[in-house]
């Protein structure tokens, strides 16, 4: 992988299973990196504690997809470890303005953004790229809002890159480099009249797509990412200002197994 860091480029290196990295935020150049083992969240088995439904289902946080994505990315890079440089940052908002990148944020009740996580999308895969809080449990509702919204959308691999406490307590699991690339083959694969995947990022998709999670879109459809927002747009508004909370929550929740 050479060559200066754009869109193409990082789409090829997400559909070969490597992703880059800087040493820190003020670092020119990148590396690519292509880990042993791999953290990867199985989208049916997301684990939704009880206390992480009720906050859900409370709608403390106002969550949002695609509104401040720039700021979301920003929030993870200005920190005092970050692998995120400018060359990345601006290939990443790049991605973002041709639709293979989103961010998921949450916001509080004064209108701050607390939280959030964004990440690229191709085929029926969603790399996590960072995420952030600045509430408690902001990071965590917009994790479960993303495997939501990948539930729905018939997609069947949510690659964390690295293993942390955090995503393990969340069902998060390790896989061997192998196993990955199986995994992100069958992620790549498409389905009829699917567009992008392996053949925008200029490789060749490999057949056999692994089928969707339980409740998800038709596997032989193509993954949608939007496919939540027809389904939050049918729900009841909340109040704030009398305290009545939105329905957003509690779907997220029903969608994650917790119906109580």
């Amino acid at each position: 992988m050479s060559g200066p860091l754009d869109p193409r480029l990082l789409l090829r290196g997400y559909a070969a299973g490597i992703f880059p990295m800087a040493d820190s935020r003020d670092a020119d150049d990148i590396f690519w990196v292509e880990p042993r083992t791999r953290a990867i969240l199985p989208i049916d088995h997301f684990h939704c504690s009880r206390s992480l439904a009720r906050r859900l289902r409370s709608d403390r946080f106002r969550v949002t997809r695609d509104q401040a994505f720039h700021q979301v990315v920003l929030a993870c890079a200005n920190r005092d470890e970050t692998w995120i440089n400018d060359p990345i940052e601006r290939a990443t908002l790049a991605l973002h303005a041709t639709g293979h990148a989103h961010s998921i944020e949450c916001w509080d009740a004064s209108g701050a953004l607390v939280g959030g996580l964004y990440g690229v999308k191709l085929g029926r895969a969603f790399f996590g790229e960072s995420m952030f809080s600045r509430a408690t449990d902001a990071s965590k509702v917009a994790l479960a809002w993303l495997v939501a919204r990948l539930r729905v959308g018939g997609f069947t691999l949510l690659d964390c890159q690295f293993m942390t406490d955090h995503l393990a307590s969340l069902g998060a699991t390790s896989v061997s480099r192998d196993r990955y690339a199986r995994l992100l083959g069958s992620a790549l694969g498409g389905g009829a009249g699917f567009e992008g995947g392996a053949a925008a990022a200029g490789e060749s998709p490999s057949a056999g797509a692994s089928s969707p999670a339980a409740g998800a879109a038709d596997p032989r459809a193509a993954p949608d990412f939007f496919a939540l927002d027809a389904l939050l747009d049918e729900l009841p508004p909340g109040d704030a200002s009398a305290g009545i909370p939105g329905a957003g929550g509690k779907l997220i929740a029903q969608l994650l197994g917790h119906t109580s």
